[in-house]
């Protein structure tokens, strides 16, 4: 499975594009439109969850689902991944640890389309929000945060090309973008990055994770179950997303844009000096 190249994830379509300029025209173009397939994740046999999504770093998507919805605790409790390739999709499937497996056969839980709300299948009101694990923010500078708001752009070539990306990004103490992932879903770009951080065993005691996306209940509570203690959105959050970074003990700030982003909510822990 190729993992970043922009190719894999955009199709050529030839477009009639309107003009209106000076007086209003039609020509014909090609275009570079982003892919969106179908993913199912199967976990020991069990098919569990079918998500929209770019058919890129389909690896790293799978285990960062996994780890960020409770599936598993640790990389290590899946032994095995392989990636399937058919005309009506992509199929995942994940050998885990039989008692994860248990576990998750206990949820009954059918998940479906979770590019939009993220809570599609859920049976019971008590399922739809969580307990949030507890971390540790760390210190993040007003200069880091907009020296990773300036290199967002360098590290999106799907989006570059297409207009209709989204963009996961870990970026370090400073501010420098280490990894990104990108996907036509919210959800997913942060999985993807939740996934590449897990196999690679990054440390993520410095640094924050930055989303091109608003921050919703569902982004701060992935973060926070991945062990990522401080959150930066190029959107504002909601008012369950602060919630919950205040129960977690989580740095969330929002509206990032150059020169200016909102501080939502920041732990003692994260506290430091403005620069």
């Amino acid at each position: 499975m190729s993992a970043h190249h922009t190719r894999d994830a955009v199709a050529r379509q030839p477009v009639e594009v309107h003009r209106g300029a000076n007086g209003w025209y039609a020509d014909a173009q090609g275009d570079l439109l982003a892919l969106e397939r179908p993913v199912a994740l199967v976990y020991n046999g069990i098919s569990h969850a079918v998500m929209m999504a770019s058919p890129t770093d389909l690896e790293e998507f799978a285990l960062g689902f996994s780890l960020s919805e409770g599936i598993l605790a640790d990389v290590t409790e899946c032994y095995d991944l392989d990636i399937h390739e058919a005309p009506q999709g992509f199929t995942v499937h994940l050998t885990i640890a039989s008692q994860r497996m248990a576990e998750l056969k206990q949820r009954r839980r059918s998940l479906t389309g979770r590019t939009g709300c993220g809570l599609c299948g859920t049976e019971a009101l008590e399922q739809a929000i969580r307990p949030i694990p507890h971390v540790v923010a760390p210190p993040v500078s007003d200069g880091a945060i907009q020296r990773a708001l300036q290199e967002l752009a360098a590290h999106q070539p799907l989006q570059g090309a297409t207009g209709a990306s989204h963009g996961a990004a870990w970026c370090d103490a400073q501010g420098r973008i280490q990894r990104l992932r990108e996907d036509v879903g919210r959800h997913n770009a942060l999985d993807k990055l939740i996934g590449a951080l897990a196999r690679e065993a990054l440390p993520l005691d410095e640094g924050f994770a930055l989303v091109t996306s608003r921050a919703s209940y569902e982004m701060v509570h992935k973060c926070a179950s991945a062990g990522i203690g401080a959150l930066l959105a190029v959107s504002a959050a909601t008012a369950l997303a602060v919630e919950q970074a205040q129960a977690a003990g989580l740095l969330l700030a929002g509206f990032a844009r150059p020169g200016r982003h909102l501080i939502y909510h920041r732990p003692t822990s994260a506290a430091m000096a403005h620069g």
